[in-house]
């Protein structure tokens, strides 16, 4: 088989638009090759420049994009139609759609609107457009099979946005990076972009440490302004997979931690909270296992898989959430099938969907909104999310993780 091309972004300093795109030049795309595929976005008044700096002393690319904005307020429908027109490679349009679709999704959710007459500010913004369509391009033009993140760094306070000031991180900041693992830093700052949570939340397919890779190139992508002590920069990793983890025994696996507590005195209903805890808090995976304890009392042992930088903050939930009076743990590793994350819409909402080789699995939570705004039983939305994807797969011929062939 073919090897994959990964890239890593390690986000110790956040990420946005234009630090993932810097990152991306600073390994190696080429910056004009970027601007000629911008070019067929059917959108003037723009311009793209690159600028070595320092951040904290490490060595950055610092990209600008310089605009005459038009005052124009695009809706998600109008920028889903400018990537479209713009004849882009399959891949940029798809991964472009991908991340304005996210965003439009998130937005929805906040302002209470269908994903379609979504107002973008921020985002629609002629440079977050050249953000996420010259950060689509870069990844192409280093081909870019796997992107994946590491646990994201947050700031604290507040953000100026055009609906006024915000919490920072910013409310479609964390609807986005739901899932992610993420951790705060004690600083004033907006270090996550709705722009650059929306790119790592739609084209990631993974988070945790370093993938296994051969490692080919590296860049740091630099925000706009200095902190102290810490390097404001996204860095990228890029290189070829050693392995596909499909198999135990075939790479060195990604190292987790199992942490555990056993409970005898709480509710079903404090068991299911402790368990949504645990996901929000940034574990793989939580779970519940029925146990029988000394004396023969029923009780239960609530276990989670965690990211190792994250064990410590998923044990304190883990502990809070139970109220039990410790913590035992143990090291592991996984082998987790690769994936990729596509997106389908049943009548007229996105659904997301995952891939992997042999078997299509449709996003419950997004299944289950658009069973509620259609009117249908889950399972008709299942199905007809698979359906529009095989469809979709039919016509663009056999892929990853189709069952052709």
């Amino acid at each position: 088989m073919p090897m994959s091309t990964l890239a890593w972004f390690h986000c110790f300093s956040g990420i946005a638009g234009d630090m993932a795109l810097g990152s991306l030049v600073d390994a190696g795309a080429d910056l004009d090759e970027i601007r000629r595929l911008l070019e067929r976005l059917p959108i003037g008044g723009w311009a793209l420049e690159a600028e070595a700096v320092l951040r904290a002393g490490v060595g950055a690319t610092q990209v600008h994009v310089h605009t005459e904005e038009d005052g124009v307020v695009r809706t998600y429908a109008h920028i889903s139609g400018i990537v479209d027109e713009a004849r882009l490679p399959d891949r940029v349009r798809d991964r472009a759609q991908a991340v304005f679709a996210a965003m439009a999704e998130v937005e929805g959710r906040l302002h209470r609107r269908p994903p379609a007459q979504v107002h973008f500010h921020e985002l629609g913004g002629i440079d977050a457009i050249v953000d996420v369509v010259g950060t689509c391009a870069g990844l192409e033009l280093l081909e870019v099979d796997e992107l994946w993140a590491s646990p994201i760094a947050t700031g604290t306070g507040m953000v100026r946005s055009a609906h006024g000031m915000l919490p920072n991180p910013a409310p479609a900041v964390v609807a986005l990076l739901a899932g992610a693992p993420t951790y705060g830093r004690d600083v004033n700052v907006e270090l996550v972009t709705p722009t650059g949570a929306a790119l790592v939340a739609a084209l990631a397919v993974g988070y945790g440490p370093l993938p296994p890779m051969t490692i080919a190139a590296t860049g740091f992508g630099a925000g706009s302004r200095d902190l102290d002590g810490l390097p404001n920069t996204t860095q990228v990793v890029l290189g070829e997979a050693t392995g596909d983890g499909l198999e135990p025994g075939r790479d060195e696996g990604q190292p987790v931690v199992l942490l555990e507590v056993n409970v005898d005195d709480a509710t079903g209903e404090t068991l299911a909270h402790a368990v949504a805890a645990l996901l929000d808090a940034g574990a793989h995976d939580a779970w519940v296992t029925p146990i029988v304890m000394k004396k023969g009392r029923p009780a239960h042992t609530v276990s989670a898989l965690a990211d190792p930088a994250l064990a410590e903050q998923v044990s304190r939930v883990l502990v809070g959430e139970t109220g039990s009076l410790g913590v035992r743990g143990q090291t592991l590793r996984r082998w987790p099938a690769a994936r990729s994350t596509s997106e389908v819409e049943v009548d007229g909402v996105p659904v997301r969907v995952k891939v992997s080789v042999g078997r299509v699995k449709i996003e419950h939570d997004d299944a289950a909104r658009a069973a509620r705004r259609a009117g249908l039983p889950l399972r008709e939305v299942v199905a007809r999310a698979e359906a529009a994807w095989r469809r979709r797969q039919a016509d663009a011929g056999p892929g990853p993780g189709d069952d052709a062939g």
